[in-house]
């Protein structure tokens, strides 16, 4: 693509981000989308009952089916997303469990990369294994291992993220997609919350469903919960008629919330891109950081795919800090601008030491296991300025006892 045509497109998207999934007059002229808070919806009478049930005419009729200010926010993501169509539940977890149960029946196979969302990977292990369904992990990135671990007639879905948590892995998506779509009857679902559309665009590279917690970039202010799920019309009908059943859509006040966000969503991933990429660059050449983790640097192991299918690396580093786990909570407890905080990708920089957040339950030897580092620091970048977060995290490494000096 040249720098002109990409230019353009960028443009379009950010066009997009502000006016998709809206009516250009909405009730009463407003120019933001209401919100309709409502549990039911009246009928005129026996006619237009019979054209709704017959498929005459789209409205609405039980607020657990759905609602009008749900529906403007899945249109939007549809539309940033690439997508037919779009549906929205209370949270990102929500979106993953809707999915698996739509798709899911006693003796099939759930294949997921190794890396994928410990809770996803919980109710697969955990929940659905009492339903005789079977699942396999796979090693990030490794394609091969992904073909020998798909079984023909008794795989349903292939489950990975891009990039991961907490090490940024990011998965090659068109080869995983071609290995997957050889064998028939087999789905490619994508988490793709670390990204973004700005970012990446999963279904343009051949997955078949894109997730998004939308609790993180695209509601983008640390202020609600939610989980969407893209891909073709009839697909995302049939998992938005199981979300009727489960009751676990997204309420009408965090839709509204989320339309907002969305609204500014590429300006702030530009932003956090941009401040994440000189952040990584820097701690990559501080004496009290062993290693760091970002898909924008080449010392990435996955910088060469993240290049050819990203647009941006995002906003979330993590990075090991020599000492262990002391010296990497006294770097976390010592810094000003981020809080500590479980989650992303809000406005506000947030910093947490996953060994005793996220795995605080596990012990050191149960931690390692898994890859989880003591010395371990997720930061995920808001949209402070870059010059001021790098100055605090300065002040913060000098804080540690014993510390090298440059």
């Amino acid at each position: 693509m040249s720098k002109d045509a990409g230019s353009k497109a960028r443009s379009a998207f950010g066009t997009r981000t502000v006016h998709s999934g809206e009516a250009r007059r909405r009730p009463s002229n407003a120019v933001t989308e209401p919100i309709v808070c409502t549990a039911t919806y009246a009928f005129s009478g026996r006619a237009e009952l019979a054209d709704h049930f017959e498929g005459r005419i789209e409205r609405e009729e039980y607020g657990r089916y759905g609602n009008p200010t749900v529906r403007a926010a899945e249109q939007k993501i549809a539309a940033l997303d690439g997508a037919e169509d779009a549906v929205l539940f209370g949270s990102g977890m929500a979106a993953i469990s809707t999915t698996l149960l739509a798709f899911l029946k006693a003796g099939q196979h759930v294949v997921m990369t190794s890396d994928c969302y410990r809770r996803t990977r919980q109710l697969v292990a955990s929940y659905l294994e009492r339903f005789e369904v079977e699942a396999t992990l796979v090693p990030p990135g490794d394609v091969a291992a992904l073909e020998a671990a798909i079984r023909d007639g008794e795989t349903r879905l292939v489950i990975t993220e891009s990039p991961t948590n907490p090490y940024l892995r990011v998965a090659d998506l068109p080869a995983v997609a071609e290995t997957v779509h050889r064998h028939r009857g087999v789905k490619l679902i994508v988490d793709s919350t670390f990204a973004t559309p700005v970012n990446q665009r999963p279904l343009e590279l051949g997955a078949d469903l894109v997730v998004h917690s939308c609790t993180k970039y695209l509601g983008g202010h640390n202020d609600l919960l939610a989980g969407s799920l893209s891909g073709g019309a009839g697909v995302v009908s049939a998992i938005r008629d199981l979300r009727g059943v489960l009751g676990t859509l997204l309420d009408p006040h965090s839709a509204y919330l989320l339309i907002r966000g969305l609204k500014t969503l590429e300006l702030r991933v530009l932003r956090q891109n941009a401040s994440a990429q000189k952040i990584a660059e820097w701690l990559e050449e501080h004496p009290m950081v062993e290693r760091v983790f970002y898909p924008g640097l080449a010392s990435h192991p996955d910088h060469a795919v993240a290049s050819a299918q990203m647009t941006g690396f995002g906003g979330v580093i993590s990075f090991i800090v020599k000492g262990g786990l002391d010296a990497a909570s006294r770097f976390v407890d010592g810094v000003k601008i981020p809080l500590i905080a479980p989650s992303l990708g809000g406005v506000e920089s947030l910093i947490e030491q996953p060994a005793i957040m996220s795995f605080y339950e596990l012990t050191t030897e149960e931690r390692r296991a898994i890859g989880i580092e003591e010395g371990l620091v997720r930061l995920s970048l808001g949209v402070e300025d870059a010059d001021e977060l790098l100055a605090d995290l300065g002040q913060a490494f000098d804080g540690i006892p014993g510390r090298s000096t440059p």
